[in-house]
């Protein structure tokens, strides 16, 4: 098979299941979400697993039953393969069948491998010979322009995305040392004024003692140094109050921030989960209103 016609069933089968992927969600969500992993109109992961097994498993069209488990594990290897290479580059989990039985890793598992080789059957038997007929009708030079323009824009989506997804990731960081940096804040602050409460009511029974023992000269020397230690502990409260308050107006800021990127990618991957950024990715949504 020609180099023409594997990229021809790659973007056709791509954009095929960007078309099933959109439907589920449309069916399933009642309303518009783009399901693909790009801004363009192709499931790259379709365009794989498809092109694959039309490529490689036709001449054993004759044996249904060996199609039906070959694009089985085809179509299941390459989705997992897919799940675990992104989840390694982008530290982030893109969808997750940890709920199903019989899952891997929750990359994959078995009744939607039992689907996908069903629908490969149905692609195999029925539809890819109307497809092939197709690319057969366009003509070479004009459909070798199409290819390498479609090349082009798909470089170009994979560029923006990758480049956003990293951003996105940037601003999860962002959103945990802030949190992280508050956290810490909270407690010094709430110590300090736990040793101040401590400290006073101390201060308090040692003046009293020392009243008792070396009379008024004494307290008044104490109360002095006592009032210089509140002033000092008062502007360092006072300093870590204000830094809090930076913090919260920098934390918003930031969780604020528009990006249409991150906002399609949330919505089109429900299960999206970051393994270094839980609980900033799950503040994200929640200002997204992503559920």
């Amino acid at each position: 098979m020609s180099v023409y016609y594997l990229l021809s069933y790659f973007f056709i089968y791509g954009f095929l299941g960007w078309c099933s992927e959109v439907a589920f969600a449309a069916f399933k969500q009642r309303k518009f979400v783009n399901r693909g992993f790009l801004n363009g109109p192709i499931c790259p992961v379709y365009g794989f697993g498809v092109g694959f097994v039309v490529s490689l498993l036709m001449p054993y069209k004759s044996n249904v039953f060996f199609m039906y488990i070959a694009s089985v594990i085809a179509v299941s290897s390459i989705e997992w393969i897919t799940g675990f290479a992104l989840e390694k580059i982008f530290h982030s989990r893109w969808w997750d069948y940890s709920d199903q039985p019989f899952n891997l890793n929750g990359y994959i598992c078995l009744p939607f491998s039992l689907i996908w080789g069903a629908a490969c059957m149905l692609i195999v038997y029925v539809v890819h010979p109307m497809i092939t007929k197709f690319v057969g009708l366009i003509p070479g030079l004009f459909g070798s322009f199409l290819l390498l323009m479609l090349l082009a824009g798909m470089a170009a989506d994979l560029w923006v995305t990758a480049a956003g997804i990293f951003k996105m990731n940037q601003r999860l960081r962002k959103m945990s040392e802030i949190a992280e940096e508050l956290h810490n804040m909270s407690e010094q602050l709430g110590e300090n004024i736990y040793l101040g409460v401590m400290s006073a009511v101390e201060k308090q029974e040692e003046t009293k003692k020392k009243l008792d023992e070396a009379g008024q000269e004494l307290a008044e020397k104490r109360n002095a140094v006592s009032e210089g230690l509140k002033e000092r502990k008062d502007t360092i409260s006072g300093e870590l109050e204000q830094r809090i308050e930076d913090l919260k107006s920098r934390y918003q800021e930031i969780a604020e921030k528009k990006s249409q990127t991150s906002r399609r990618l949330l919505n089109a991957f429900p299960s999206f989960n970051s393994e270094r950024y839980k609980e900033a990715l799950d503040e994200l949504k929640k200002r997204m209103k992503i559920k």
